[in-house]
């Protein structure tokens, strides 16, 4: 009778154990959930910034490059040495790319480019030395506290 009485009791405490890991499970979801929406949050926002930031950066750019345009054309007649056109050239592509960048289609190429090498390229994204685990953690760890307590 008495071993009756211990067996159920496990069952009991095992069910106990199945029902507060649920309980657990459905409290640590909506946080996982929560910061996950925080850090897609936080990453649209740098996005935005960086998208503002081209877009301002333009504008002071573009009023540098229009000035030396017109400058380097009309020294460029006036010498009549096509030389002095030559700065256009990179200026031209530093313009190109912060226009396409502000007001382009550049941020949805990059990331077409970024989809595929996720799904056709996964071997170029992997860690020297494969993932980072705890007990690589703890290792580099203890070699960090040796080499602090040797000094």
């Amino acid at each position: 009778m008495q071993i009756h009485w211990k067996s159920r009791l496990l069952i009991i405490n095992s069910a106990q154990i199945q029902k507060m890991s649920n309980h657990t499970f459905s409290l640590f979801f909506p946080q996982l959930e929560r910061q996950l929406t925080m850090q897609n949050e936080m990453r649209e926002r740098q996005m935005a910034m960086q998208i503002a930031w081209s877009r301002e950066f333009l504008k002071y750019f573009g009023t540098f490059y229009g000035i030396a345009a017109i400058s380097l054309t009309t020294g460029a007649i006036k010498r009549k040495n096509p030389a002095f056109l030559f700065p256009i050239i990179p200026l031209g592509f530093v313009f190109t790319y912060q226009y396409d960048l502000g007001y382009g289609t550049l941020l949805q190429r990059m990331k077409g480019e970024a989809e595929n090498i996720l799904e056709t390229e996964k071997s170029k994204l992997q860690l020297p030395k494969g993932m980072i685990t705890f007990e690589s953690l703890e290792k580099a760890r203890r070699e960090q506290s040796k080499f602090f307590i040797d000094k």
